[in-house]
């Protein structure tokens, strides 16, 4: 499969998105408890800036997932 980092950072932000609403947090809330800040977590979920792997798994583990969902992209063809 050979995706662009953009189509990349979008879908990883999108699966973000969807379990923080999924484990009713706002936005606010995810960054307090990941430790990053709200600036930064919105712009991962839009998928404005890449973030390192270490920043997923402080994501994955606030938000009670394995980093390894968060990675799960599906390209629709």
């Amino acid at each position: 499969m050979n995706i662009s980092k953009e189509i990349f950072t979008t879908c990883l932000g999108k699966n973000i998105r969807k379990y923080r609403l999924d484990s009713g947090l706002t936005v606010e809330q995810l960054a307090l408890n990941s430790g990053l800040t709200y600036s930064q977590v919105s712009r991962i979920e839009l998928g404005k800036i890449s973030t390192s792997a270490f920043a997923v798994f402080i994501l994955a583990k606030s938000l009670n997932v394995s980093p390894s969902i968060l990675y799960e992209i599906s390209i629709a063809k």
